[in-house]
């Protein structure tokens, strides 16, 4: 799982689950932000198809994490509401990303 410090920085990893469809799946941990006091996982498929494909962005996975000690658990957001906050605080810190290249 992701090893994490105190400033919350991780090294890269692959969280392997198993999808809707039964098949596994590899997911590499992009970052890990908190929302309101619940820590997010933001993920992306490790095996999507980049060739050729520079115009495709690669869609995001955001599933809560929960820590228990040195163990990390990934859990689904079922929650509609809950998604929708966690996915516009990443979408605002894009933005204020994208103000700063401005600058």
């Amino acid at each position: 799982m992701a090893e994490i410090n105190e400033n919350q920085e991780f090294k890269a990893q692959i969280i392997e689950t198993i999808d809707e469809e039964g098949k596994t799946v590899e997911l590499e941990l992009l970052d890990i932000v908190d929302v309101e006091g619940v820590e997010y996982a933001i993920l992306r498929e490790t095996n999507q198809d980049d060739n050729n494909n520079d115009e495709l962005e690669t869609e995001a996975v955001l599933m809560r994490l929960i820590r228990n000690g040195d163990e990390f658990t990934f859990e689904t957001i079922e929650n509609d509401e809950e998604f929708n906050i966690v996915a516009e605080y990443i979408s605002s810190l894009e933005e204020d990303d994208e103000d700063k290249q401005d600058d």
